[in-house]
């Protein structure tokens, strides 16, 4: 499984990034929507922070999502009053994690979005 992973801190990148690898996931990242619209698809998920400069998490979604309509996203934040403030609900295939997340949420809310279950062992 292919993941996008977007977020503007190299902290968060990294580990994300590390916690995805160590669980067999082959992922591509950048530090921006722009840098994210620019990576070579196809995605099986898009993993994105909310409050990014220039482009908000919500507003890269949606603008991959013009390019695979069927792209799951997960949103991982620490302001997910930001996420909710324009709109009230996710759509269909999107979900969302609070910052800070664990390894073991961050892999079940991917299973999750991914199969609608828990497909294979979390971290441990």
């Amino acid at each position: 499984m292919r993941v996008l992973v977007v977020d503007d801190e190299s902290s968060n990148l990294a580990f994300l990034s590390a916690v995805l690898r160590a669980a067999g996931y082959d992922t591509e990242l950048a530090q921006n929507g722009d840098d994210a619209l620019d990576k070579t698809g196809p995605f099986d998920l898009l993993l994105t922070d909310v409050m990014m400069p220039r482009m908000r998490g919500d507003a890269l979604a949606s603008k991959m999502r013009e390019r695979d309509p069927q792209l799951p996203v997960l949103y991982v934040t620490a302001y997910s009053d930001h996420l909710f403030s324009s709109r009230f609900v996710l759509s269909e295939g999107e979900a969302f994690l609070e910052k800070p997340v664990t390894p073991d949420a961050l892999l079940e809310g991917v299973e999750m979005v991914l199969y609608g279950r828990l497909a294979k062992a979390v971290w441990g």
